[in-house]
């Protein structure tokens, strides 16, 4: 989105958070109890879509409650062409883009009071 522009631009850093859509490769080391589990993966690109998309988002989510716990403003955006970033930064790798984070220090007080939540109630049912 033009919005998201300028925002990217005056921050001091820009990440971009993606998904490695072969991370299965990393399977016999990083699970050596079950090597075979990669094979499920390879056999599945649902699976492994949702799941790369599903633990790079929970990575990145733990990265920006440490960014903020250190003073840092973050500002998580999905608003970007992803086919221009990710030929830009990803070209000839199993990376997507997944969003992208600006961060830096906040400039005065944020303009944007906190939009409305649902509660609990609203929006969990415990089973």
């Amino acid at each position: 989105m033009d919005i998201n522009i300028p925002k990217t631009r005056s921050a001091p850093v820009a990440a971009i958070f993606a998904n490695d859509m072969k991370f299965y490769d990393r399977i016999p080391e990083l699970m050596p109890i079950k090597p075979e589990i990669k094979d499920i993966f390879i056999a599945s690109e649902k699976l492994t879509e949702d799941t790369a998309i599903r633990n790079a988002t929970l990575q990145a989510a733990y990265f920006m409650l440490v960014a903020r716990s250190y003073g840092l403003a973050c500002g998580p955006m999905s608003g970007f062409n992803a086919e221009a970033v990710n030929a830009s930064f990803f070209a000839n790798s199993s990376y997507k883009a997944n969003f992208i984070c600006n961060l830096g220090y906040r400039d005065g007080e944020n303009p944007f009071p906190r939009l409305p939540r649902l509660s609990f109630e609203q929006c969990c049912k415990v089973i």
